[in-house]
């Protein structure tokens, strides 16, 4: 990279991702007198843009985010994500109008031209949604182009940006499940020049990847796929390392078990937090780092992933929470608290008057997501929840940890859940409501120990609870974080409740109030981190 093509001067291309129907759209754009000089997915673009514009993203299967620059008469800048915002796209413009563009927060930091400063709202966001769930990012001035969105960028003026429609709606799999189609979008991934292994975390999503990978190694003769589950090192709640045997072993994987040794949680925290660029106060993003890092030391660099399942297909308890709430419109609000960090009562008593009136103008990230949901067609409860998982909460939270985490260790994470042809048949289902997951439970059937197969989802990630009681190893660092001192600089919570909140949750260890605790410090403690993000001019990219 970058990509150009002696016969289309003017035309230049990048890509982040993999596009997986490069040989067909190779073999027709040769039909039309274009020649390449190697078989590498990304050598196309600048004859496919030549041939299509802006549009040409449609023709595009894989995950990707891409740009063209085009100086053949005025000058254009085309980027594009792909449909589920797999791999992001940042970008910023500066008050002289320069527009800068990059996959990765602290990358696009390390432009001079860019300054920034965390949103105001940024705290609210973090404790409301756990992470930012929009086209906004946490700091001023900076932007994320939407899934499946195509940006145009003229010199000296804002992007006009577009979103795609979605690919066509996928036929129904025979026997009316959705193992044959994924099935085939494992096989698909699963092809590589390299060695691709799966992360298994004992769960019915990543045990289907599991077992139709081992399927396909079987059939071609291959060597059975090497299988990671993390840990923690001791005994702890939650934990679903049986689970990730059982299916391991009715699969015939080789499996390997990563014990993550808790003392090492709090330096986890701080790289972790780097490498997101955005605050997230889900500890699943913890885990995702620590599992990236034994895969890669084992030596692979493509991994195989069940993310995408609960968003496409239901199962968390949010989505529960907001199918099950009574008639009215505050059933909106009962999936925003079940879905933060910190419910709505927890969060106004937390907050100083000066920030609680300052939300109240400008609206609270709460706020904005219920208007979304009360806003759906007839009031379809299960088509918005949905959308909006599908459109902005998938990849703001599993997607963008299995991205930047993974590429912090040079690995490339594959997700068959999120392939088009899985996503559209998942917009074709008509389930009885948000928590509805017979079209897995159908699928697991005959793949998977039945212990596995017909098990109710489980909570992911990490068990914050027992992690921050006495003489939990993430105790201190989070005591640290919610100093008085700092808390008190920031102006936007009240010092004096957050170490009530603390106290109870010493005395009375709970979900409930160590997530919001958790909340607080990886929102401070993000803040410290973005201010040190900035690197010196001549080291820019």
């Amino acid at each position: 990279q970058p990509y150009r093509l002696a016969h289309l001067p003017g035309i230049t291309a990048v890509l982040n991702g993999q596009i997986h129907n490069h040989t067909e759209l190779r073999r027709e754009l040769a039909a039309r007198g274009h020649r390449f000089p190697d078989r590498c997915d990304g050598t196309l673009l600048p004859a496919l843009y030549a041939e299509h514009g802006p549009d040409f993203a449609r023709r595009l299967d894989g995950m990707f985010a891409v740009a063209v620059l085009d100086l053949r008469a005025e000058p254009r800048l085309v980027l594009a994500v792909d449909p589920l915002g797999i791999k992001p796209l940042h970008h910023h413009q500066g008050p002289d109008g320069t527009f800068r563009f990059a996959s990765e927060i602290p990358a696009l930091l390390a432009f001079d031209g860019v300054r920034t400063a965390p949103r105001e709202d940024s705290l609210d966001t973090v404790l409301s949604l756990r992470s930012p769930v929009s086209s906004h990012t946490a700091l001023e001035g900076i932007g994320l182009l939407p899934p499946g969105a195509t940006a145009v960028v003229r010199p000296g003026r804002a992007p006009v940006v577009r979103r795609r429609p979605p690919a066509r709606e996928a036929p129904e799999p025979a026997g009316g499940d959705v193992r044959d189609l994924l099935r085939g979008e494992v096989r698909r991934l699963a092809r590589a020049d390299v060695p691709v292994c799966v992360l298994t975390s004992g769960g019915l999503a990543s045990g289907l990847v599991t077992a139709l990978a081992a399927e396909y190694a079987r059939e071609t003769g291959a060597p059975a796929p090497h299988t990671f589950h993390l840990g923690l090192r001791g005994r702890w709640p939650g934990a679903e390392h049986t689970r990730a045997r059982q299916v391991a072993r009715h699969t015939r994987t080789v499996h390997h078990e990563v014990a993550l040794d808790p003392a090492e949680l709090p330096s986890l925290l701080t790289r972790t937090t780097r490498h997101l660029g955005q605050p997230d106060a889900d500890p699943a993003a913890l885990a995702a780092y620590a599992l990236f890092r034994a895969v890669r030391q084992a030596g692979y660099t493509v991994a195989l992933t069940g993310d995408g399942a609960d968003e496409l297909f239901g199962g968390p308890a949010r989505l529960h929470a907001a199918s099950s709430a009574p008639s009215g419109p505050d059933w909106a609000a009962s999936y925003t608290d079940a879905l933060g960090a910190a419910p709505r009562m927890l969060r106004a008593w937390l907050y100083t008057p000066a920030y609680r009136a300052h939300l109240a103008e400008t609206g609270s990230a709460a706020d904005r997501v219920e208007r979304e949901l009360r806003s759906c067609p007839d009031g379809d409860r299960t088509a918005a929840v949905t959308a909006f998982e599908t459109r902005w909460r998938l990849p703001a939270g599993p997607l963008r940890r299995a991205d930047h985490l993974g590429m912090a260790w040079a690995v490339e994470a594959r997700m068959p859940f999120c392939r088009p042809s899985v996503a559209a048949y998942a917009r074709t289902l008509a389930p009885t409501g948000p928590h509805d997951r017979r079209p897995l439970y159908g699928a697991g059937r005959e793949l998977l120990p039945k212990a596995v197969a017909l098990r109710a989802r489980q909570p992911s990630g990490l068990p914050v609870a027992e992690l921050i009681a006495p003489g939990g190893p993430l105790l201190d660092p989070v005591r640290e974080l919610l100093s008085p001192q700092r808390l008190a600089r920031a102006g936007q919570v009240r010092p004096e409740r957050v170490r009530a909140l603390l106290a109870r949750q010493l005395e009375h260890p709970s979900e409930r109030d160590a997530l919001a605790l958790w909340a607080l410090a990886a929102h401070e403690l993000w803040t410290e981190v973005v201010r040190g993000m900035r690197v010196p001019r001549d080291t820019a990219a």
